[in-house]
Parts: structure tokens; sequence; C-alpha cells
């Protein structure tokens, strides 16, 4: 358990990935009846961007620098600018970012419910120092430290809300993580099938990335599912992390709908060599 997400919090691929998340919570919030999010990997919570780790590799400046200096961003992207720049005040400062689960938190109404799983111990604990201390009525977030969020997956589905979402995002540092995936897809699916399950997963190889992708779209419970992908380079060298992708099985239609306006203003946002581009396209259930 070598990775800390303190390296790379901000970067190009945290932008996407909080961009889409919000979306989708935004989207889930357009009903009054509860939903439930629950964060498999949710790391510590908050960024420090000024600290050692994050300024040994300032990954951030070619992510989340570039989208809180940028002009004309579109309304789908508003809210969650805005919840980053509310972190750094005044606003031509940028210290703190938000993990996944402070972005989640922001977005809880009433009767929303948030379960976050962090397996690291230390970063359990700053996780609910992070997230749960910071917000009011903080009964409606659950921190499972110590727990591995892919048997939490399997043991709190389906959850007494019947609407929701599971963000997985593991730190892909073990050669068999696709598999644990997929393993734990199967197991969602089969036991809460109309949840919305959202993947995070590195491009280096996009040929890999496929086949993950088609793994996913075999199992036999999901009857819809996309993905979208972002590459800031040509991924000719396959030992470099060329991009990033968001699978979605059920995906929010909101979101479905806003792609084109978010990743068009993206790309060319967060691109770092020639080939940067995006696609994204329906691995099963595609509607008309």
């Amino acid at each position: 358990m070598n990775y800390r997400h303190s390296y790379h919090a901000g970067n190009f691929a945290d932008v996407m990935k909080h961009a889409l998340q919000w979306a989708c919570l935004s989207y889930l919030q357009q009903k009054e009846k509860p939903f439930w999010l629950l964060d498999t990997h949710a790391g510590i919570g908050m960024y420090d961007l000024q600290g050692e780790q994050a300024q040994k590799t300032a990954e951030w400046e070619l992510g989340i620098k570039r989208l809180l200096q940028a002009e004309d961003v579109p309304e789908a992207l508003s809210g969650y600018v805005q919840a980053v720049r509310d972190l750094n005040l005044p606003e031509d400062s940028c210290r703190w970012y938000p993990g996944s689960p402070y972005l989640a938190a922001l977005q809880l109404r009433e009767q929303d419910q948030l379960t976050l799983c962090e397996l690291h111990p230390e970063d359990a604990q700053l996780l609910a120092e992070n997230v749960v201390q910071d917000f009011p009525r903080s009964q409606r977030i659950t921190v499972a430290g110590g727990r591995n969020g892919f048997a939490a997956l399997k043991a709190l589905t389906p959850p007494p809300i019947k609407r929701g979402m599971v963000l997985i995002d593991p730190p892909f540092e073990q050669p068999d993580e696709f598999e644990q995936v997929i393993n734990a897809l199967a197991d969602g699916t089969k036991r809460w099938a109309n949840g919305t399950y959202v993947v995070w997963y590195p491009i280096k190889d996009p040929v890999v990335a496929s086949e993950f992708q088609q793994a996913v779209a075999d199992l036999p419970q999901v009857s819809k599912a996309m993905a979208v992908d972002l590459l800031i380079r040509g991924a000719q060298d396959s030992s470099r992390l060329n991009g990033c992708g968001m699978l979605f099985i059920n995906p929010p239609y909101g979101v479905v709908q806003q792609l084109p306006t978010i990743m068009n203003f993206l790309t060319p946002l967060l691109k770092q060599e020639r080939g940067a581009e995006w696609q994204s396209h329906w691995l099963v259930g595609e509607e008309d």
C-alpha cells in the first residue's frame, strides 16, 4: 500500500473524474427522493497542493490550476469549479483540493447518505477529520475505516435507499486491479442491478482499457453501460499515464447529455502533448 494520492491531487485525471462525479450527483438531486453514494476508495478527502508531496510532482498545475484560470467555463462545470474556488479564497490562490468524498458531501441533502471506505488506517482517520467534521448533520456520512471497498460493495448492496451510485476509484497499483473491479461489479450488479456504478481507470495502453471495457460489457446483469476516455497525449508509450477513463453502468441520462459540453471544454484545456482527444461509446444498451 505505497500509493498516496497527495502526489497526484488535482491533476488532469482528478479534474475529469470530479467534473463527471459532480454532474452525476447533480442529476440525482433533481428528484426529491433520497440517494445513497458509496465511495469504495475514498482517500483522505482534502489535499494540500502546497504540501511536500504535491509540490514534488506539481501535477495539479496541469490540471485544476488550468481549470480555475479558464474563462467561459460552461454551466455544466460551474458547480464543481465553484466548489474548488470556495476552498481557495482569495480567488487567485490555489492551495486546497477536495477529493471525491468532500465534493460528494457538499452535494448531500438532508435525506441523502454517504458511505466512505478507506483501507489505510491513517488515511481513514484523516478522512474523518477532513470530511465528517467539516459538515453539519454529519450523521449522514459514514466512514468505514480499515474496510476493503470491494468487500463493502458486496456487503452493503442492495442499500435501504434504492436510488444511488457507487464510485470505484482504486489506485491501480496492483497487477490484478482491473480483475478485482470486474469481480466487484459482477457482485454488485447481481445484488443491486438498478444502481449506477462509476469506475475511474487509467489509460496507459488503450488495448488494456478496451479489454476491461469489454469484460464489463460481458457481465450478465449489465444491460446499459458506456465509457468515456480522455487522452492527454497520443498513447505511443504504454509505460506512461496517457489518459484516463470513466465507465458508467446505468449512466444518468443528464450526464450522457452533458458529456459533449464537458469533454469538449476539458480536452484542449488538459492536453499535454499532441494527440489529445476524447471519445465516448456505448458498451451495451445504446440508446437511440
